[in-house]
């Protein structure tokens, strides 16, 4: 586990595992929404907003408090502390993580109601399995190697695809055989799906904790040549609650904007407009297990940033190189956006072929290809967010994103229920307070940075370029996609194959209409290039085709 790692190119290794995840995740929603419908993804996701926010409050947010304790004392080289605050770690995610299944499991009425209580008490005891999982990930990533927590991430998605579809599909078949509604089997399906989540992240642990096993004599080695002065398990205790109880509270208001949203959303529209539950239930599917999934795949990069430069952020200014830690800031910034905003204009450009790739239900495509419109400048936002949010507390300014989150929490609410109460937008509410929240987290949290940091950002380069270099990408891809969709439908008789051709096309065609674009423009120069993951391999390929 060498410290002389690049940043940049473990943040890619781990930018790539998350894309991956993204994409299996992605493709297994199709048949798995074929079997449960959108009612199943509306008692699925009722079920897992309660199920993660009992998580984040538990364990869900020590990899990143772990991994900003523990680089601070390898930093220092204080070996043997830092196993320490591992060890106490451990014993605190057991301890919060058995207290959490156990109020999920016995609290589940208090929050949900009819077929989503099965659904969460499936998820309860998965809280208790997270905690010593997410120690293991945030202690390989405080020694600045992210190679363990990609492959369990791999290892935990490919697991939970394959039991949530085999899952699903047997325990609706069994409820078909015993006669249940409509309901009841989109029920059983959900409960099939949860239990895919499940053995995820028990493959996952069982993986860690194998490759904490091949790497604890080197360890040891470490810990037995460190000299310096052991901190008390009371100290370390403390220090474990004093830092992650920021960030337990900034990613739970985080997190309690989906499940507020979700609950004022039902309470609403069946309470003052009268809507059946079911429905209702399945709008919020709609919106959570369609729109809100496609738009989370390229956010997913900007949360591997964030967990990557957590701890070189937190070295380079606990040592005052307030210079190193600017550049990292901007560096990382560009890399995001540069990924975000075509990727932003690429889902709106065309949010409904997208859709239809991977949920072909013709019922609710053009509904979730309005929302996913709606949602696609939140890709922006929330990218920016996610990697402020890890540099603020990287920086020990840990109760500045929570102080923000709850500002935008605040605003967004109010803009639901007057939506929710005074217009017909049904759930498109719900994706315009999200382009509310995002932003303003986005916004109060680069004006917090500019406070401590000097970062200088090329905005012409980081926004505008970038962005003009998108509309054109996004223009030619509706373009290309409109006439193969045409062309290819006057000789071939299934939409489905018409569109997956006439996506891959257009597709291809924005590839390389947004890498001419930002070449030619100078938005990004050979050298920053070079400097970025995989750069020369972009640059290579670049010049290949005659585009640098």
């Amino acid at each position: 586990m060498s410290k002389k790692k690049s940043m940049l190119m473990q943040g890619g290794i781990l930018a790539s595992a998350g894309l991956i995840c993204s994409v299996i995740g992605l493709l297994y929603r199709g048949p798995l929404t074929g079997i449960i419908g959108d009612e199943g993804n509306g008692y699925y996701s009722s079920a897992y907003n309660i199920y993660n926010i009992v998580l984040l409050i538990s364990s869900y947010s020590i990899p990143s408090a772990m991994s900003k304790i523990i680089s601070q004392k390898l930093a220092v080289h204080e070996y043997r502390n830092a196993q320490r605050i591992f060890h106490c770690a451990l014993i605190y995610v057991c301890i919060m993580g058995g207290l959490g299944s156990l109020f999920v499991f016995f609290g589940a009425p208090l929050f949900l109601d009819g077929h989503s209580i099965p659904v969460v008490r499936v998820f309860a005891p998965i809280i208790f399995i997270f905690g010593p999982l997410g120690v293991l990930r945030g202690f390989f990533q405080a020694h600045r190697t992210m190679i363990p927590t990609s492959v369990s991430q791999l290892v935990e998605q490919i697991l939970n695809a394959v039991v949530s579809v085999g899952g699903a599909y047997f325990l609706v078949r069994f409820a078909i055989s015993k006669g249940s509604d409509d309901s009841t089997r989109a029920m059983y399906g959900a409960v099939g799906s949860a239990l895919g989540t499940g053995s995820g992240v028990l493959i996952a642990l069982i993986f860690m904790f194998l490759v904490y096993r091949l790497n604890r004599d080197f360890i040891q080695r470490k810990v037995i040549h460190d000299h310096h002065e052991d901190m008390t398990y009371k100290e370390i205790f403390i220090m474990i609650i004093m830092f992650v109880t920021p960030f337990i509270f900034s990613t739970f208001i985080y997190q309690l904007s989906t499940s507020l949203n979700q609950t004022l959303f039902s309470k609403i529209m069946t309470g003052v407009k009268g809507l059946p539950h079911n429905e209702v239930i399945t709008r919020f599917g709609v919106y959570s297990s369609k729109a809100v999934v496609i738009t989370n795949f390229p956010i997913r990069i900007a949360s591997a940033a964030a967990a990557t430069i957590m701890p070189s952020i937190s070295t380079y200014y606990a040592q005052k190189n307030y210079e190193s830690t600017a550049t990292l800031v901007a560096k990382v910034n560009r890399i995001v956006m540069m990924i975000a905003i075509p990727s932003a204009a690429g889902l709106f450009a065309l949010s409904e072929p997208i859709l239809m790739l991977l949920f072909p239900q013709k019922s609710t495509l053009h509904e979730a290809g309005v929302l996913m419109q709606l949602l696609a400048i939140t890709v922006i936002f929330y990218s920016l967010s996610t990697v402020s949010n890890a540099i603020l507390q990287g920086i020990g300014k840990v109760n500045i994103p929570v102080i923000n989150a709850a500002i935008a929490l605040a605003v967004q609410t109010v803009v639901l229920v007057v939506l929710l109460n005074n217009t017909d937008l049904g759930n498109k509410s719900l994706a315009i307070v999200t382009i509310v929240y995002s932003l303003m987290m986005c916004v109060l949290n680069e004006v917090a940075i500019g406070r401590y940091l000097d970062v200088f950002q090329d905005y012409k380069k980081l926004y505008l370029l970038p962005g003009l270099s998108a509309a054109f990408m996004g223009i030619f891809a509706f373009l290309v996609y409109r006439l193969f969709d045409y062309l290819l439908g006057l000789f071939l008789g299934s939409d489905y194959f018409v569109n997956f051709i006439s996506v891959a096309a257009a597709m291809f065609v924005a590839v390389i209409v947004y890498a001419l674009m930002m070449v030619k423009t100078k938005a990004v120069t050979e050298d920053e290039l070079l400097s970025f993951p995989k750069g020369g391999s972009m640059v290579r390929l670049l010049k290949k085709v005659h585009i640098m």
